[in-house]
Formats: structure tokens, C-alpha cells, sequence
């Protein structure tokens, strides 16, 4: 796996030019007595939201003022085609508006590695693939006395998500110990998830597990978002005006299939080849 600084976007990578990006990731640290943190965000983002963005900010705070944690980079890792959830625009439109999304960051990058995979990746393997790349390929963090430490890796999670990990049968004992166990996760308060009920089945890795209150109320979801879309109602101020555009621009979530614009052009393509062929 190629480890140099980025030199294509996330959206125009495949598995055979795959570069990991690291333009944004800092591996010096400032403070010696900290641990050097990066912070994973898995999901579809479908499409990014503000949401998205702020629980990467909530997450820094939190590090900031309540851990021994000294962030160094944050990345989104969407999903690949092969999960195949309802509303799942394609893997190089949602890299791209996670791009869009995260451009005005200083600290945020898009990984594609998951997202240009032809099956499932499971969250357990997606954080081992960071696991991989930051600690053993470009070999972590270096302290400000020149000796070299590894880099904790942690998911980014909303208490939703994490929710379903308390669910009995939803997630297998071994992804939920390799992800809490070996890793765990900033776990982000959410609207209308109890976080106590979220976490009552995960005892074994409480002390994995970071709390982090949402001070300000934020329930933007992407469902709604795209239920908005479908209805023709504004998302502005809702999710990023860059990725407003890249919508608009793809007739994106206008109808069910989400990519309406390219299964028109998929449905007029075989009636325009009989036309030809009949002339």
C-alpha cells in the first residue's frame, strides 16, 4: 500500500491507484506527555451532513479538554457499493461529497480504501487497515524528544450506532471485542438515543468507551436529508453548500434510486442503439 502524500482525490482512486491520503495528518506531536489520537468515522454519508463534520469537532474538543488524547488527523471512511443499504448514492459520489464536505479542514481527510472495495468491509477490518497504514507504514508519531510512538486509533461514533452494537445478534462478539477492545470509540451523544441503554451491553469495554456530550442539539440525519431532496424542499444550512451543488449538478436523491439522472441516461441508452440500428 502506497503511504506518500495524496496525490488524487479520494473520488478518482480505485484499488489498483489507491494512495492512502495523509496530506492532513500530522505525525509530530506538540505535546509529549499526550497520546496521539486519530479518530475514524465509518458510515455511508449519504450525503455528508454537518453532523458528520461537527462530531469530528466535538471530538477534538473533547481530547482536548477531557483526555490525554492530542488529535493528529480525522478521517471519513464511507462505505462501499457492496453494503448495499436503501438511499446509498455510488461509492465515487458520496467520496466525492465527503471531499467537498471536509475541503475547508484543516485537520479532516477521505480515505477511499473502503469505499472502492467490491465486497463488505466490516468496521473491525477498516480500523486494522488504519491500524496498518499509520503505525506500521509511516510508523506513527514522533514525540517531541525524537522518539516515535504509535498512534491510538479510535472510532468516531454516534450513541445511535453504537446503540445497535448493545443489540443483542446485530453485531458478533468478536467485531464488537476487536472494535472496543482493541480500539474503541468516541461514542457522540444523539437525539432520541438513550446513551445509558446504548452502553448497558457493552460493560467488558467501558473503559474503552468516551462519552461526549452534544452541548448544542443536532438531529440533522442524511434520511432526512434525502427525504428534503426528494420533496424538493431546501437543505441549506443543513449540509455543506459545495455538496448542495454536487447534488443539484448530479440529480442526486430526487427519486428512491438516488441517482436518477444516471438511470435515466442507463433506460434512453438501449432505445437510442435500436433507433440507430434501424436507420
Amino acid at each position: 500500500m502506497a503511504s506518500e502524500l495524496q496525490t488524487q482525490p479520494a473520488s478518482a482512486q480505485s484499488l489498483q491507484n489507491y494512495t492512502f491520503p495523509r496530506n492532513r495528518l500530522r505525525l509530530t506531536q506538540m505535546d509529549g506527555n499526550k497520546i496521539p489520537l486519530v479518530l475514524i468515522a465509518c458510515g455511508s454519508f449519504s450525503p455528508i451532513t454537518y453532523l458528520h463534520l461537527r462530531m469530528f469537532e466535538l471530538g477534538a474538543d473533547f481530547a482536548k479538554f477531557n483526555s490525554d488524547f492530542e488529535v493528529m488527523g480525522g478521517y471519513f471512511s464511507p462505505v462501499s457499493d457492496a453494503y448495499k443499504k436503501a438511499g446509498l448514492a455510488s461509492a465515487q459520489h458520496r467520496l466525492r461529497m465527503c471531499e467537498l464536505g471536509a475541503e475547508q479542514s484543516s485537520w479532516l481527510m477521505v480515505d477511499p480504501w473502503e469505499a472502492v472495495q467490491t465486497e463488505y468491509v466490516p468496521t473491525a477490518q477498516v480500523l486494522d487497515h488504519f491500524e496498518h497504514e499509520i503505525n506500521e507504514v509511516l510508523g506513527g508519531a514522533e514525540k517531541p524528544d525524537g522518539t516515535r510512538v504509535k498512534c491510538r486509533i479510535l472510532l468516531l461514533a454516534g450513541a445511535d450506532l453504537i446503540q445497535t452494537m448493545s443489540t443483542p445478534g446485530v453485531w458478533s462478539d468478536k467485531d464488537l471485542d476487536h472494535i472496543l477492545g482493541r480500539y474503541g470509540a468516541f461514542v457522540v451523544e444523539r437525539t432520541g438515543t438513550d446513551i445509558d441503554e446504548a452502553l448497558q451491553n457493552l460493560q467488558p469495554w467501558k473503559d474503552n468507551l468516551y462519552v461526549i456530550a452534544q452541548l448544542i442539539q443536532n438531529d440533522i440525519s442524511s434520511t432526512k436529508i434525502r427525504l428534503f431532496l426528494r420533496r424538493e424542499m431546501s437543505v441549506q444550512y443543513l449540509i455543506p453548500a459545495p455538496v448542495i451543488e454536487y447534488i443539484e449538478a448530479n440529480g442526486l436523491y430526487e427519486e428512491e434510486n438516488v441517482d436518477s439522472k444516471a438511470k435515466a441516461k442507463e433506460k434512453e441508452a438501449p432505445a437510442e442503439g435500436a433507433s440507430s440500428s434501424k436507420s
